[in-house]
Parts: structure tokens; sequence; C-alpha cells
């Protein structure tokens, strides 16, 4: 064994059970995962774990033939073969494999094992015995594999305390400082569970006496320099983290230029749960040498095959979904130049633009898998100050999806910059500025800050009126807006001609049974209803709920709201038997679309609960 064990070892503590576990039962077994993940350490913790359950235990660097065939050959002289006198270095290896055959009872560990067909010629035929292996390859055949994942933080917060020696070994979990703990918190999640990074960290705040709050402050700052250095003392991994990938993206780079085009571009996503069609959807704005290959199924495939072997992405097969660690995009990122950065930039926010679909009710779940997505494309967009119109369109697009789903402060800036972008691109009068105020007075106008939508509603319908005349569907939809807004504040007189005249309109230029007539009938009927003028309500009503039935299909949520508004008129009337199966209906229609913690649902939950103890206490 080359290597001591390594007294910082933390966790682990199942996969250990699991390589023991592969081991008996068929002999070989591996540990995968990315570099700097610990797989070397965990393969010398078992090796020392298990060091009386085996006669020997042989250690071999597998990176290259070389090192292979010379670690092999040197085995000789340990095992005291009498072929150790012999210059023939193949001779050495036969000699070592033939002993391995003929023995039983040793532990055979190829570390660095990355391309599983150079140590094929070392591991075959043996009867007794066990190999394992450390590699970075996630696909390794029959051998069984077992993946090394990233450190939990309370694993991680041990780990770096004991590392930078401010713990001992015995120290228990439960007995750590608090103050050391939420120090020690903040590094282990910007470091992301990295053990190799956590050994950096405190090897460096050993050495430098910094501290823990102090070293937080110069990783912002130096975070890449810092993951370029290696601390005193390290034996068993003689390159830091940053030396270590960075020569993963050399070998990919010279075997595959479009592959490592791929890695590029995840570099720019959001690290988690990466949908693989925003990439294949939206391979055509992913530039000329991505492009064709993800485009491509099978030359996709075989560029997330490439990437594979090093371990620096994860695929989930029933997901559909890529993740990259955190400190693998730093890296990347970090050795771009800035025309690359805003090259890859522009390229994330088209395809982005590309693949975010309308954020209408069927499309919802789709919105919802791209969203963790669109988020960070947004907050790039804001924090970048870019301004192209695709920007504006996926902030908008974005921020209408959260707006539907009741998330407000999560929109109100996307739609403050989206407005921003349309306003410097296209002038102060164009009909997209007037969507954008429009949108935004909505957000305000949901949130009951009337005397902040208002002029916004205000402003877009006069940019409607002038640039696409007074009968034009979006001059409709800013009326309504604008009368909903004066309805809600009870300003009846001035809502009901903005009502009856953006009706007049979508009537005319939609049809009498589209969806958006029947939500201004609702509208209409709803006024009538709050100035107690039934017998003109309910006809208005009755019209809204066949249309949007008969549009949207019966389990939409604007049918729950036709059937709210109807259930809510009878119930006015005291008219019970016909209002509580409409109640009814329309909770569970909301609890099924929107969840059962959505502002619309929880409002009609309360107002069913109340209708039903009127009833209870009415003795109905």
């Amino acid at each position: 064994m080359p290597l001591e064990r390594n007294p910082f070892f933390t966790g682990r503590e199942e996969i250990l059970g699991e390589i023991r576990d592969a081991l008996l039962s068929s002999g070989k077994a591996a540990f995968s995962g990315l570099g700097g993940i610990g797989k070397t350490q965990t393969a010398v913790e078992y090796a020392y774990r298990h060091k009386d359950d085996y006669y020997h235990i042989l250690w071999v660097k597998a990176e290259s033939k070389e090192s292979l065939t010379s670690d092999f050959a040197q085995l000789a002289t340990p095992l005291n073969l009498p072929e150790k006198q012999v210059k023939d270095q193949q001779e050495f290896v036969n000699a070592v494999l033939r002993w391995l055959k003929q023995h039983d009872e040793w532990l055979l560990i190829l570390d660095n094992a990355d391309d599983l067909s150079l140590i094929q010629p070392f591991i075959q035929d043996f009867q007794s015995g066990h190999i394992l292996l450390t590699t970075r390859a996630q696909a390794t055949g029959t051998i069984s594999r077992v993946e090394v994942k990233k450190l939990p933080e309370q694993e991680g917060v041990v780990f770096l305390l004991l590392r930078a020696k401010m713990i001992t070994k015995d120290t228990s979990n439960d007995t750590i400082p608090p103050e050391l703990r939420d120090q020690s918190l903040p590094i282990v999640r910007e470091l992301d569970g990295l053990p190799l990074a956590f050994d950096q960290a405190g090897a460096y705040i050993e050495a430098t006496h910094c501290g823990l709050a102090a070293y937080f402050e110069l990783y912002k700052s130096h975070g890449i320099e810092l993951l370029k250095e290696r601390g005193l003392f390290a034996p068993g991994y003689p390159d830091p983290v940053a030396t270590t990938w960075i020569l993963s993206f050399q070998k990919i780079e010279q075997a595959n230029p479009a592959t490592a085009e791929l890695l590029r571009c995840c570099a720019f996503l959001h690290p988690d749960s990466i949908p693989e069609e925003l990439i294949i959807e939206g391979a055509s704005e992913l530039g000329p040498i991505l492009g064709p290959v993800a485009g491509n199924t099978l030359s996709f495939n075989n560029a997330i095959g490439d990437i594979l072997k090093f371990s620096l992405i994860h695929r989930d097969m029933t997901t559909k979904t890529l993740d990259i660690h955190r400190l693998v995009q730093a890296v990347i990122l970090k050795s771009l130049d800035g025309e690359i950065h805003q090259q890859w930039n522009e390229r994330f926010i088209r395809a982005m633009d590309h693949v975010f679909p309308s954020p209408e009710f069927e499309n919802w779940p789709q919105c919802e898998r791209l969203l963790v997505q669109a988020q960070h494309c947004t907050s790039m967009i804001i924090t970048n100050n870019l301004g192209s119109q695709e920007g504006a369109r996926i902030l908008n697009q974005t921020a209408i999806y959260l707006y539907e789903r009741a998330r407000y402060p999560d929109a109100e800036p996307l739609f403050q910059r989206s407005l921003a972008i349309w306003e410097e691109a296209l002038g102060p009068t164009h009909p997209d500025v007037a969507t954008s105020l429009n949108n935004l007075g909505g957000l305000y106008d949901s949130q009951g800050q009337y005397g902040k939508a208002e002029p916004l509603y205000q402003r877009a319908l006069a940019i409607r009126e002038q640039a696409l005349g007074p009968t034009h569907p979006q001059v409709a939809t800013s009326l309504n807006n604008l009368g909903l807004l004066y309805h809600r504040q009870g300003q009846y007189l001035d809502a009901e001609p903005l009502y009856q005249r953006a009706l007049a309109i979508w009537e005319q230029a939609l049809g009498p049974t589209h969806p958006q007539v029947a939500t201004s009938l609702n509208n209409l009927g709803l006024l009538y209803h709050r100035q107690g003028q039934y017998g003109k309500a309910e006809p208005l009503l009755q019209r809204a709920l066949a249309i949007a039935e008969q549009a949207l299909g019966p389990t939409h949520p604007d049918v729950a709201a036709s059937l709210n508004n109807l259930a809510g008129l009878y119930d006015s009337q005291g008219q019970y038997g016909k209002a509580e199966p409409l109640y009814q209906r329309t909770l569970t229609i909301l609890e099924e679309a929107l969840g059962l913690e959505h502002p619309d649902t929880q409002t009609v939950r309360e107002n069913y609960e109340d209708f039903l103890k009127k009833m209870e206490d009415e003795n109905i």
C-alpha cells in the first residue's frame, strides 16, 4: 500500500458497505465518480478497514499501460516470486498474474482505472480474490459500480474542521461548537460536497491560520486560484482539484471539440437537473460546432458518453436530465475569455427563448420542468444587464408562469427588467411595451397594489389604442384589466362601460364562443352580481361556463372560475341546492390543477367551508 490511512476520512459508511457486499457477491467492484470526489481515499479506507480479511492487499496505479505494467512487475518482489530476478518486465507481470490465479484471500486495488479496456488483460480469469477499481468511468460493464457522490453537508463540516485541525477525531457531531459549524457551512455549501476541495480548504486554513470566515471571503473573490493550491502533507492526490479537471477538459477537447462545447454549454446552465430537451431542442441556437451534434440523437449520446468517461456530468436516464458539479462549472468558466462568455450567454438566452413554452395551463408541466433553467437565465440577464429582445421575451414568459403560479415576488423583477429592455429597444409607444406594462400592472393588481397598477394599465391602453386602433383585441385586454381594477375597488360605474366595450370587441374579433369572450362575460356577470342585479348576472355567467367547458375542457382552471362565480350567485340568492355541487366541482378542479397550497385553491376552500357552516347554521 503506497498510501497511509487518511486520519481525516469522514463518512462514506453506506458505500463502503455496498462495496463490501459487491466484492463478496461477484469478486469485482468499482468506486466511480468525479475527479476529487474521494474515490481513492475511500478505497484506501476500505483496505485498512478490511486488512484482517485478506492475506495480501496489492495496490496498482492504472492510469496508463506503462504504470499498470510497471506496478504489476514490481509486485513480484514483495510477493517473493522466483521470477523477480529476471530482466523481462512482461515476465514479471505474467508471474504476478499466475500467482493471483493460484492463491486466494487477496485484494487487488487498481487506482485511476479510467480506461477499462486497458485493465481487462490484468483482471481476467480469476476464480478467487477481490478486485477493486477506482474510476471516473460511469460505464463499468459487468463490474459492480458504486458511485461516490458528494459528501452530505454535516459530514462535509466534520471533514473540513478535522482537516483544518479545529476539531479532533474524538469530537462528536453533537459537540462541535455552534460558531465553528456556522462558519463552516457556507464553505461546505460553496465547495458543493467535494472532499478534495474540503481538503484543500482545510489545508490552507491550517497553514495560514486565516480562520473559516476569512477563508470564505477569500474564496468568494479568489475561488479558482484557491482551487489550484495544494496544501502541504497531502499524499495520495498530487494534483489540486482544478488541475485534475483541466487535464480532463484537455483530453476531451483533443478527442472531440463538439463534446468540449457540450461541456462548456453545461457550465453556463444551472448545474442541477438540466433538461436534455433544452440542449436538443435548442440545438439550432448553440453554435456551429455543438448545434449539429445536439440535434442528432446518436451524436448527442456519443458526446454525453465521452464526458461520462470522466464523470464530469451525471446523466439520469429516467428523468432525461444532466447534472454538473458547481466547481467543475467554475473551473470551466474561469478558463474562458470575456468574448466566449458573451457568446455563450447569448446562446443560452436564445436556446431558452426557443424552448420555453407559452405559459398556458396545458404547458405548465413543461414550464415547471424548465423553470430552474429559465430563472438561471433571467438572473444572468439581470446581473449582466443584457438587453436582447430574446432576453426580454424569456424574462416575460418566465414571469407570466411565476405570476400564474402565484409566485409574485419572483415574477416582479422579471417583469420590470423585461419592460425596461422593450422600452429601450423599441421606444416607449411600441405595442410590446404595452404588453409589458399590462403584465406588470396585473402583478400589482393581483396583490392589491391598485395605486401601482392603475397608471400602468392606463398607459398600456393609450399605447394600444394609438398603435393598433380602438377595436383591436389587445385594446379589449387593456379595457378588461382596467375594468377589473375599478371593479375590485367598488367603482362599478367606472368598470361597467369598460367591460361592455371589451366584450363587444372580443365577440366581433374572436367570435362568440372564444374563451376570451367567456372571461369577459364572467367579469360583467360578477359586476352585476355585486350590484344585486341577479337577473342580468345569471345568463352571462351561464353562457361563460358553457363556452369555457366547450373550449377548454371540464377540468381547466378557467372552468373552475366560471363554476365558482355561478355558485356564488346562487349562494347570494339562497339557492343552496344549486350552489353546493358547483362549489364542490370548483374545489376539485383547483386542487388537481393548481395544487392544495395555491392561493386560489385555498380561497375557494375557505369559501366552501364558510358556505357549509352557513348551511349548518340555517339547518339546511
